[in-house]
């Protein structure tokens, strides 16, 4: 959770590189957040946003909402959201274009179930995802755009996907960006890890 302690360690272990170091936190928290890394190379994120900029929607948090407060970044499509608040393709494209259009920075979250991995169909479940995401994002957009493989079954799990088993995912999604817009958005995008590490 952020608080001026656990922000001002994280401060004095800082390294000295140009690395982007980002902590995408409740949205309730951004604003003390931004504060307590102020002077640092530590960008604060949110977890979520709603696709809609305002209406009936109480509880949900529109990415004009969190540009306001000076967030730059989102994370989309998150597996928790898909498994316990009914998120899907088309509600995390729906999220993503409403991100992109406010100007935020979307790490957009893909990844397969464990019975998905073991039945050998990750490529089909991990590609849905992205090709419904991604609806609609032209490769100008896509600059904005970091994909975040998180494989559902090394989540809290405990389980960490092997070395292997991530560059085969990253490596299968760097061609189906290929494959999508061009070779150079592909060779550009980011393609992170996420899972137990």
């Amino acid at each position: 959770e952020p608080d001026e302690v656990t922000m001002a360690e994280m401060k004095e272990k800082l390294p000295e590189s140009d690395a982007t170091i980002l902590l995408c936190v409740p949205a309730i928290n951004i604003g003390t957040a931004m504060d307590a890394v102020a002077g640092t190379q530590i960008n604060i994120g949110a977890q979520n946003c709603h696709w809609a900029p305002s209406g009936a929607f109480t509880g949900e948090i529109p990415a004009s909402m969190i540009k306001e407060v000076g967030a730059d970044y989102v994370i989309i499509g998150h597996s928790e959201r898909r498994q316990y608040f009914g998120e899907t393709d088309e509600t995390v494209n729906e999220r993503t274009r409403a991100a992109l259009d406010e100007g935020l920075t979307v790490i957009l979250c893909c990844g397969e179930l464990l019975n998905e991995r073991e039945q050998g169909i990750m490529e089909e479940v991990v590609g849905k995802q992205l090709k419904v995401a991604l609806g609609g994002v032209s490769e100008e957009e896509l600059k904005n755009i970091i994909i975040a493989y998180e494989p559902v079954w090394a989540i809290g799990t405990g389980v960490t996907a092997t070395a292997d088993q991530a560059e085969e995912a990253c490596a299968f999604i760097r061609k189906l960006i290929a494959k999508l817009y061009s070779e150079e958005a592909a060779e550009g995008i980011t393609i992170q890890y996420g899972g137990s590490m």
